[in-house]
C-alpha cells in the first residue's frame, strides 16, 4: 500500500514483560504499521483494516484476538467512528477490542517478513542488501515484497515497485510471476 513504510509483527495488549511466541503470557499477536501520513491516511490505513480479517467474530484465543491498538485521541476516535459505521450498516457488533497501545514488543527474527523468507530466492537477495536483520525488517523495500508475496496489493502497485525494491531483474520476474499466481 503506498504510504506504509515498514511493518514488524510483535506482541502487544499485556502486562508481561518482554514476551515471546513460546511464553505470551496476556499478549496477543500483532502486527505495528509504520506509515507516511502525507501519502496515507490513518483512516485509508484502518479500512485495510477492516477488510483484511472478520470484525464481528468473537474471539477465543487471546493470542490471536482481533485488538485495534490506538496510539493518540485521533487514532481512537477514528477507530470509533469506523467501527460504528460497520455495526451501522451490517446491524452486527464489531467484537474487535479498539485499545490503547501501551507498549510492543517486537516479535522473534523468525516471525518477521514470514511470507518473504518463504521465497529463498527473493529472500536470499534482500538479505545481500540488508545483511542484518533489524534492517531488513525495517526495509521499506522488504516490507513490500512480503506484502506482495502475501497476496496484497495490486498488480498496478507492484508493476510500479519493481524497479524500486532493489532486486535483481530475474527476482522482479519471480516476484510478479507469484504474485500473479495467488
Amino acid at each position: 500500500m503506498d504510504g506504509v513504510i515498514r511493518t514488524r509483527v510483535g506482541y502487544a495488549g499485556g502486562k508481561k514483560p518482554d514476551p515471546s511466541y513460546y511464553n505470551l503470557g496476556d499478549h496477543t499477536e500483532s502486527l505495528q504499521v509504520d506509515f507516511d501520513p502525507l501519502v496515507v491516511s490513518y483512516g485509508e490505513l484502518l479500512a485495510e483494516f477492516w477488510k483484511g480479517h472478520d470484525p464481528f467474530a468473537m474471539s477465543f484465543r487471546r493470542q490471536y484476538a482481533s485488538i485495534l491498538f490506538f496510539h493518540d485521541p485521533d487514532q481512537e476516535q477514528t477507530d470509533l467512528e469506523q467501527a460504528a459505521e460497520l455495526e451501522k450498516k451490517s446491524g452486527r457488533k464489531v467484537r474487535t477490542e479498539i485499545r490503547k497501545l501501551e507498549r510492543f514488543y517486537p516479535a522473534e527474527d523468525y516471525h518477521q517478513k514470514f511470507a518473504l523468507k518463504g521465497t529463498p530466492a527473493i529472500y536470499d537477495e534482500f538479505r545481500g542488501l540488508f545483511p542484518r536483520e533489524e534492517d531488513l525488517v525495517a526495509s521499506t523495500a522488504a516490507a513490500r515484497a512480503n506484502g506482495y508475496l502475501g497476496g496484497y496489493g495490486t498488480l498496478e502497485q507492484l508493476d510500479q515497485d519493481l524497479p524500486m525494491l532493489g532486486l535483481s531483474s530475474e527476482s522482479q520476474k519471480l516476484l510478479r510471476e507469484l504474485f500473479l499466481s495467488r
